[in-house]
């Protein structure tokens, strides 16, 4: 195992700077997600801890080595792919020991180390078979296994699950969580999936324009996200956003487009007549007869444990999230 670096880390395509100054300290043995939306950088970034892509400035370490320039085969990491990358004509044992058997590896190690990730990712019955004889899940483990074998410092993940459909990717991303608390194995793991994140991570670093927004455990991000966009992605459904005004009598309140007002918490460093933007989640929003906003329900979405309802609120549509 071994802690990742990235200091100040760059990359061009040409004339298009794809990432800013990328600082993260990955601990040894810790599970880290790196979250956002498509093109935000996320992938870029650990094809450059793989090293498939070039850096462009700043520094990668794994452990305490110095990676910028070493083969992707040299830096002792193993990754996992969206597409499985299997090949087609090897069966699930040569696939899982094939990188072990490049590097001339003797047999009976091979054996062992296939024999030994098979049994722990239930693979033992498919070893003789094709992977065209297996489901999309067991293709995944196939690779997984393929990446266990080898015995890595670090294990990168590009999302791994995006092929599968939605029951299966729930199954699978708790076995990839046990997997990584059987094994301790420092871990980073791409995903555009905020669920994933906050289901998985030790820590999330939420990315967007080729920056990084905010790096905290999944709760942190949750409660005290340091932006709009990092708290309108992370949670579900997304928090909703309502442009106010500052209005200061005996107590602060926050004037909504409407001119209905919401109380504000006290000691914010705010003046008479600021703009701001609330936030409010759905599942904090309680509907209610004698509530102190006035709103009209246009839409409800019942989904069986839940129902989202949609409401007009000052100008705009929001949603609200209410068990039952």
């Amino acid at each position: 195992m071994a802690s990742v670096t990235l200091q100040h880390v760059e990359k061009d395509y040409g004339a298009l700077r794809i990432l800013h100054g990328v600082d993260l300290e990955i601990a040894d043995g810790e599970f880290v997600v790196l979250v956002g939306p498509s093109g935000c950088g996320k992938s870029t970034l650990l094809r450059m801890i793989a090293g498939l892509e070039e850096v462009t400035g700043g520094e990668i370490r794994i452990g305490e080595r110095l990676v910028n320039d070493v083969a992707p085969k040299d830096r002792d990491i193993a990754m996992v792919f969206q597409s499985y990358a299997l090949y087609p004509h090897m069966d699930v044992s040569s696939n899982m020991g094939f990188s072990l058997m490049l590097k001339k590896t003797e047999k009976t190690t091979i054996d062992g180390r296939v024999g030994a990730a098979a049994k722990r990712l239930g693979l033992e019955t498919f070893l003789g078979r094709l992977p065209r004889q297996l489901s999309g899940g067991q293709r995944q483990r196939v690779a997984m296994g393929r990446a266990i074998v080898r015995d890595p410092k670090v294990f990168l993940f590009d999302e791994p699950l995006s092929n599968l459909d939605a029951k299966l990717r729930v199954h699978m991303r708790a076995e990839i969580k046990a997997l990584h608390q059987q094994l301790k194995t420092t871990s980073v793991y791409v995903t555009h999936d905020q669920v994933e994140a906050m289901t998985m991570a030790d820590r999330i670093v939420v990315m967007h324009d080729g920056y990084v927004q905010q790096v905290g455990h999944p709760l942190e991000l949750y409660d005290r996200p340091a932006n709009t966009f990092v708290a309108g992605f992370i949670g579900s459904p997304g928090m909703n956003f309502l442009p106010a005004k500052v209005a200061k009598g005996g107590k602060v309140d926050a004037v909504l487009a409407d001119g209905q007002k919401l109380r504000l918490p006290d000691g914010l460093p705010l003046k008479d007549g600021d703009a701001l933007t609330v936030g409010l989640r759905p599942e904090h929003i309680r509907l209610a007869d004698d509530g102190p906003l006035k709103g009209q329900v246009e839409v409800v979405e019942p989904l069986g444990l839940s129902t989202q309802f949609y409401v007009r609120l000052a100008n705009q549509q929001i949603c609200v999230f209410v068990m039952g």
